[in-house]
């Protein structure tokens, strides 16, 4: 029996040994390949990629370039948008304060933020900071992001029109990710600590850490150099779009780092919250943190795509999944103009950050390629060749469905009423005042509190118009249609931009007195 024991013991950590990552030079120079490869095939400016485990930075390198017009080399050192990776040091900012007993999981909202309201008496009176970490609040994917995008709305502020906002599941009952949620989490720091969520990070975070160019304003890159700019495709090749500011919604994703910074982040949390001689978090609370609370649907389709994945969920700030029988931590990012994924594998001691300055989703198939390699899964696909001609055919999809909606249109119509009939002063709870008015016999549109968002009026058909937001080139035509009254007056409008970000159909948009 001794015997046994002591070949089961044996065995378990020969086990345990193979199931640490096989990282080696001859991986990395793989994957150095690929990466370069898939650069040039999907078309993106540049990227910035780092490999650790808990005590090594096996990789941290520069791809391409930091914009068209430039061509600057991109480096370890250059600064990326981070978007929504931010919302796991959100999340980890909380674990600090329930280590110090400041704050637990389950604690209500209101109890912190009084005044804080959602759709129901009861939604609001129960709803803990759990709830605003896992996406879970009924509220659909990306609901009321509009009221923060591109406006100049205060944190404060954008919470409180939550409670306008209608919700489309029950309470806790579906996965709904709601940047609102980790906006409104953010604000439960400085309710704590009379420190704003920003000094907060920026102190017990970025400089525990090293982060040293890391930055949580756009503002903050005016002092800097090496910055990557953001671009977007327009007819298929890139085009270098500005930096939007994000403060107004920072505790959900207004992060901006670099490969070496993050590093150290990754390296911090293999560590279970160690970096060098200090603790940042404890093991409990990142436990916490990476334990599933909001269950995430794993279609048919997606198993035949994805067999090495069975189940995935949300964690408080980070996405969980299985992959080949390790369990992968991870986070993505999209800012306008760039997109960015960090993963960690606790058992294989591997983490990876991924950051690109394209609108482009080769993030996904390096995340994949580079899975496959560190956790030595025997049989390897040609993600990059797989997921490319799968986007080919999204995009000859979506050429089929602006011909379908071309099709639609009504030719040899004409508005019901005069021009100028249509101006006046649109507004609502959720969004204050749209305005649309009659300047040189056209017709345009401004919102108030989103200074960018201004479009030219062109009639499309009956009492529809369409519209372009020419700030934003990502984001398709769209359509402003005038809604009528019993008498005939222009009573309302609603606004419909086809896209994957953004419901302008919420705002209810009535005309004001």
């Amino acid at each position: 029996m001794k015997s046994l024991k002591t070949l089961l013991t044996f065995t378990f950590s020969l086990l345990f040994l193979f199931n640490k990552a096989q990282v080696s030079d001859h991986s990395i120079q793989k994957l150095d390949s690929i990466y370069q490869k898939a650069l040039i095939d999907w078309n993106v400016p540049g990227m910035a990629i780092a490999i650790v485990s808990d005590d090594s930075v096996w990789l941290s390198k520069g791809y391409g370039v930091t914009d068209i017009t430039t061509r600057q080399a991109v480096d370890a050192n250059t600064l990326f948008a981070l978007a929504s990776n931010t919302k796991s040091f959100t999340s980890t900012a909380l674990a600090m304060l329930a280590d110090e007993r400041k704050i637990s999981w389950n604690q209500k909202v209101v109890e912190i933020l009084p005044w804080f309201k959602m759709y129901n008496p009861y939604v609001t009176a129960e709803m803990t900071v759990e709830d605003l970490l896992s996406h879970r609040s009924g509220l659909k994917t990306f609901s009321g992001d509009l009221i923060w995008y591109g406006s100049t709305y205060s944190r404060e502020e954008i919470i409180q029109k939550i409670q306008y906002l209608k919700p489309v599941y029950g309470f806790r009952e579906h996965f709904g990710y709601s940047n609102l949620m980790f906006i409104t989490a953010g604000e439960l720091i400085p309710a704590l600590t009379g420190t704003s969520w920003d000094d907060f990070i920026q102190n017990r975070i970025l400089n525990a850490l090293n982060m040293k160019r890391s930055t949580l304003h756009v503002s903050g890159l005016h002092n800097l150099d090496n910055i990557a700019q953001p671009h977007t495709y327009v007819n298929g090749e890139p085009r270098q779009i500005p930096w939007l500011d994000w403060d107004n919604m920072g505790p959900a994703g207004s992060l901006i780092s670099s490969a070496n910074d993050m590093a150290n982040w990754l390296q911090m949390n293999l560590s279970k919250g160690v970096f060098g001689q200090d603790t940042l978090v404890s093991k409990r609370q990142l436990f916490d943190l990476w334990s599933p609370r909001t269950i995430l649907d794993v279609s048919p389709g997606s198993m035949a795509m994805f067999p090495e994945t069975n189940f995935k969920s949300y964690g408080l700030g980070w996405s969980l999944m299985d992959y080949n029988g390790f369990k992968v931590i991870g986070h993505n990012g999209g800012y306008d103009g760039m997109i960015s994924q960090t993963f960690f594998v606790p058992e294989a001691n591997v983490g990876v950050v991924i950051m690109t300055n394209a609108l482009s989703t080769l993030y996904y198939p390096l995340y994949y390629h580079t899975l496959d390699e560190l956790l030595n899964v025997e049989k390897k696909r040609n993600w990059n060749d797989e997921l490319l001609q799968m986007i080919q055919k999204n995009e000859e999809r979506k050429k089929e469905q602006l011909q379908a909606e071309e099709a639609k249109r009504v030719l040899n119509t004409k508005p019901s009423l005069p021009l100028d009939h249509y101006a006046g002063i649109f507004g609502g709870k959720i969004y204050d005042t749209i305005s649309v008015t009659l300047n040189n016999n056209q017709l345009e549109l401004q919102f108030a509190r989103s200074p960018q968002f201004f479009a030219i009026l062109k009639h499309w058909h009956y009492d529809t118009f369409q519209i372009e937001f020419e700030a934003f080139p990502s984001l398709p035509k769209g359509y402003v249609t005038f809604e009528m009254d019993r008498k005939g007056h222009v009573s309302g409008i609603e606004i419909f931009l086809d896209n994957p970000d953004f419901d302008f159909t919420e705002f209810d948009l009535q005309k004001l007195n």
